[in-house]
């Protein structure tokens, strides 16, 4: 059995270095939430405390890699930070006077202006962020990209949109890795640069709990739209990693309902009302 497991797990035992058949639990009563949205997808909570990890959907969790998409930024932040291209979450990039199209939710009028480094980031304006990532430039990039063994690594299109473009791939616990390797200010970046990304990630706080995430949408090779959530759960101070993804027909829109999915999952664990 133990043998089994360890192939299973392979991935994220490289992550964690601390995954086991004894705290893995496959939980299969999280199906309906996702049924009942009509989506697919996959769900992973790690309990930091306990090393315990929650997982719907191994096999996606596991095996299925996708673009990036928005949860770039995380990555995309950090380089630019380290290498002075970003200065602070305060920092301007003037907006170019271009009007986007977004096919998938509201109108861009959030990103139709002068933005702010935090800004860009909690309203995931890609523009702002393509521009830092010119700033940055492809070799730099490429450079990050192998320090941090960053899903596929590989760099094939553009510096603004390999996150984009289904060229760049990552797992749904490679993501999990990355978020608690930030929380605890283990990645190969200056610590400064790791808690202002930390920073403008917490979404929600009060006198209950913290919720930390980036989300990501994108269009898969084959037509349908991916959502990602990727972030932390603090509650007493005790950190918990999730990452989830899930996958539909362009037309369900699935960007509406992605957050309210998560907290539907996470409120079932136990989260977000003092009970923890």
């Amino acid at each position: 059995m133990r043998s089994i497991f360890s192939g299973i797990f392979l991935a994220i035992l490289v992550v964690f270095s601390a995954c086991s058949p004894n705290n893995v639990k496959v939980d299969k009563d999280l199906q309906h939430f996702f049924d009942e949205k009509g989506v697919v997808g996959t769900f992973g909570l790690y309990d930091n405390g306990s090393g315990q990890f929650t997982i719907h959907n191994i096999a996606r969790f596991r095996d299925s890699a996708y673009l990036p998409a928005s949860t770039f930024k995380i990555v995309n932040s950090l380089v630019g930070i380290e290498t002075g291209r970003i200065v602070n979450e305060k920092m301007i990039i003037k907006w170019d006077g271009v009007v986007r199209p977004f096919p998938m939710g509201d109108s861009t009028k959030s990103w139709n202006k002068d933005l702010t480094m935090e800004e860009a980031f909690k309203r995931s304006a890609v523009p702002y962020y393509q521009e830092v990532a010119r700033r940055i430039g492809k070799d730099t990039m490429q450079f990050w990209l192998d320090s941090l063994k960053y899903g596929t690594k590989k760099i094939v299109s553009k510096v603004d949109v390999f996150w984009l473009d289904n060229t760049l791939k990552i797992t749904a616990d490679e993501e999990m890795g990355l978020v608690k390797k930030l929380y605890f200010n283990q990645l190969p970046f200056q610590k400064r640069t790791q808690e202002i990304v930390k920073k403008v990630m917490v979404q929600e706080e009060n006198a209950n709990y913290k919720l930390a995430y980036k989300t990501g949408t994108g269009t898969l090779e084959n037509g349908n739209t991916l959502c990602w959530i990727v972030g932390w759960v603090e509650e007493n101070r005790h950190p918990f990693f999730f990452v989830m993804n899930i996958e539909g027909k362009p037309a369900a829109n699935i960007t509406s309902f992605r957050l309210e999915l998560l907290k539907s999952i996470l409120k079932q664990q136990g989260f977000l009302e003092g009970k923890r």
